[in-house]
């Protein structure tokens, strides 16, 4: 049942690890927050008990089976009722946790209709950004769920002073010691055990090549309109800070906290009121504390290079970059290509690429489809 002044909340990739963050958040303050609508890939059990935990009017799944979801529930498919989710009058903030290019257009709906959106999907931003930035009415609108860009975000509000650059923190992943000659023997499962945090295959690998560091410095380029000089990354072991600005008088403001993403996720949710994301989160000790930065090292994660590349290049190649990197992990994880063979497969694709700047969304996706096609066949013949 609506309660009087409750923000009304549809989740898209509820059962994913941010997605569960946001529900979380929603548990501690039922009397602020409704859950009214959640989507997810498949109506797995998960969602199933979601839904009837929180009674929501709607569900979309992706491939969904007829007659799907509890009773009284509104069942939505695919991309269209995505779409249908984005521009209900009945949702006030839609939270974007899911991964893909799927919600695309469902994104650019919630922003046309005016709602608040929390967006923690990358591909949203690095693919279609030109096609979607446009549409953000207002300021904090559109709020960066990832704790990265929500730290730069909390950074940058309130500031009217020039910034010189932000900074982007990463963990250094579990290989962050390891010599070049050590790394060509990572297996799938060694990669997936990141030191900090628990996140999908996907992103966990990429965490490791210092991919997803990458593909977050386009995304901040981006969501922020700062110029490729303007962003940076560099290496903090702990993920105890998640991103510094540093402005053109010399000072430098950071957002510290532990690396639990319920605290970007409260942060997009009632902003621009803080509030504890559960009541019990522990209070990070802030001393005795050694807060170290390291440099990247581009030679053994040559990730970060071919991110600046394209940066630089823009045009087709964050399409390309996103596409080729999807194959090249998806081979990794199956044990047909090595872990330092990720880099070089989307290195050869880009290199392949002779494909004219997009114009529009479709052409994005048309390179990004390109990519795909292009990094599977430089990893067949890795296999031949």
């Amino acid at each position: 049942m609506t309660g009087p002044g409750r923000k009304r909340i549809a989740v898209i990739g509820a059962t994913g690890s941010v997605g569960s963050s946001v529900l979380d958040v929603c548990r501690a303050y039922p009397d602020a927050l409704e859950v009214c609508a959640l989507a997810a890939r498949s109506p797995s059990e998960k969602l199933m008990a979601l839904a009837a935990e929180f009674g929501v009017t709607m569900l979309c799944v992706h491939d969904a089976p007829p007659d799907f979801g509890p009773e009284g529930t509104r069942g939505l498919r695919g991309p269209e009722g995505l779409i249908a989710v984005a521009e209900d009058p009945s949702v006030d903030h839609v939270v974007f946790a899911s991964s893909g290019t799927a919600a695309i257009p469902a994104l650019q709906a919630a922003l046309r209709a005016g709602k608040e959106v929390s967006l923690a999907n990358k591909e949203s931003i690095v693919v279609a950004g030109p096609w979607v930035m446009p549409l953000v009415r207002t300021k904090d609108q559109l709020r960066p769920l990832d704790s990265e860009h929500n730290a730069v975000w909390q950074c940058l509000h309130g500031e009217s002073a020039p910034v010189r650059r932000v900074c982007l923190t990463a963990s250094g992943g579990p290989f962050r010691t390891w010599t070049a000659s050590e790394l060509e023997a990572v297996t799938p499962e060694m990669a997936l055990r990141h030191p900090v945090w628990s996140m999908g295959a996907k992103i966990t690998v990429d965490s490791a090549t210092l991919m997803n560091k990458g593909i977050e410095l386009i995304e901040a380029m981006m969501l922020f309109s700062l110029e490729p000089h303007q962003v940076d990354a560099v290496v903090s072991p702990g993920s105890f800070v998640h991103a510094l600005a540093e402005f053109e008088d010399g000072s430098v403001k950071m957002l510290a906290g532990a690396p639990d993403m319920r605290l970007p996720a409260s942060s997009c949710l009632f902003w621009p009121e803080r509030r504890s994301p559960c009541g019990g989160l522990e209070r990070p000790v802030v001393a005795p504390r050694t807060i170290a930065f390291e440099e990247p090292d581009p030679e053994r994660f040559p990730a970060l290079r071919l991110a600046r590349e394209v940066m630089e290049r823009k045009g087709p190649f964050p399409a390309v970059l996103i596409g080729a990197d999807e194959v090249a992990v998806e081979r990794f994880l199956s044990g047909r290509l090595g872990f330092t063979g990720i880099a070089r497969a989307v290195e050869e694709t880009m290199e392949a690429c002779s494909l004219p700047p997009p114009k529009s969304l479709e052409d994005a996706l048309s390179a990004l489809d390109w990519a795909r096609r292009h990094c599977a066949k430089v990893c067949d013949a890795r296999e031949a």
